[in-house]
């Protein structure tokens, strides 16, 4: 499987386009690893899922059992993930994406989806990389295809690496409990244990969970590295998941363009095109 190296200054990433169009190595300097790097095995297997960050298209999260309501007609889409009965994720990360461009700092990659398996409506997703000597900026966009108004989103889902001291600093304004099935049940104000307006330590609490009211700005600190990280993102992103599973090398904190199971509500015309940037950059404490 052929990959797309970018370098510039001390940043480099890996893009696996075969492979749900996916990074599978984000590392500053020679030896530290931003996000989990990909193994062998995963770069692969042609899926995303177990990469370092890998695109959300057209929806985020978990649709509950495949239903949607389109203009008061139901939709139900086949279950897409290993083990799990709700679709999620969308399209994207499982399927190959086409390379439009390739340099020394950047690229371009594109998947067309033709509504016959998966998600039912047409659309063209696309994804560009940018490499500078301090930051990882990656564009997103979707186009609906169809000749009539149907939902679409967008998302990115990185997987930092984590240590012992790793701390997380953002800002939000509602989140959403769960059930048993990370399925969204009650809209709350953010409780103080999964309020991460001060920076604290990523292992003081374990997420899933879908927060709304995101300022669009992040910071993610590994003291052992002295080495910061701030996430931005535009305004297509308003939302933001928190995945920080118990006993973990690794968490997320994914910008997305609508609430977990709520891409039913979040339209786009015939012909429109959602887009926005995500920003990583990076500096020393």
């Amino acid at each position: 499987m052929t990959l797309l190296s970018l370098r510039a200054g001390r940043l480099s990433i890996d893009l696996a386009p075969s492979a749900g169009g996916s990074i599978v190595r984000f590392t500053a300097g020679e030896s530290i690893d931003v996000l989990r790097p990909a193994s062998a095995e995963a770069i692969a297997s042609g899926r995303g899922n177990n990469a370092s960050c890998y695109p959300l298209v057209p929806f985020s999260n978990r649709i509950a059992n495949g239903r949607l309501d389109i203009g008061g007609r139901e939709i139900v889409l086949a279950p897409n993930w290993p083990g799990l009965r709700h679709p999620m994720h969308g399209d994207g990360w499982a399927r190959p994406w086409d390379v439009e461009r390739h340099a020394a700092h950047s690229a371009e990659l594109a998947y067309a989806h033709d509504g016959r398996k998966g998600w039912p409506f047409r659309y063209r997703a696309r994804q560009s990389f940018r490499l500078e000597d301090d930051r990882l900026v990656v564009g997103m966009s979707i186009e609906n295809l169809e000749g009539r108004a149907v939902p679409a989103g967008l998302g990115l889902h990185p997987f930092f690496s984590r240590d012992a001291d790793t701390e997380l600093a953002c800002r939000t304004r509602g989140v959403w409990r769960t059930d048993a099935e990370i399925l969204p049940t009650e809209r709350i104000a953010v409780p103080p244990e999964w309020d991460f307006a001060v920076s604290r330590p990523v292992d003081s609490v374990v997420l899933d969970n879908c927060f709304d009211g995101w300022d669009g700005h992040a910071m993610v600190t590994w003291p052992r590295h002295d080495l910061r990280l701030d996430l931005t993102a535009t305004e297509a992103f308003r939302h933001l998941v928190i995945y920080i599973p118990k006993a973990s090398r690794h968490f997320c904190v994914e910008p997305v363009s609508h609430a977990s199971g709520a891409v039913g509500r979040s339209v786009l015309a015939a012909g429109a095109t959602l887009a926005g940037d995500i920003v990583f950059r990076l500096s020393n404490l």
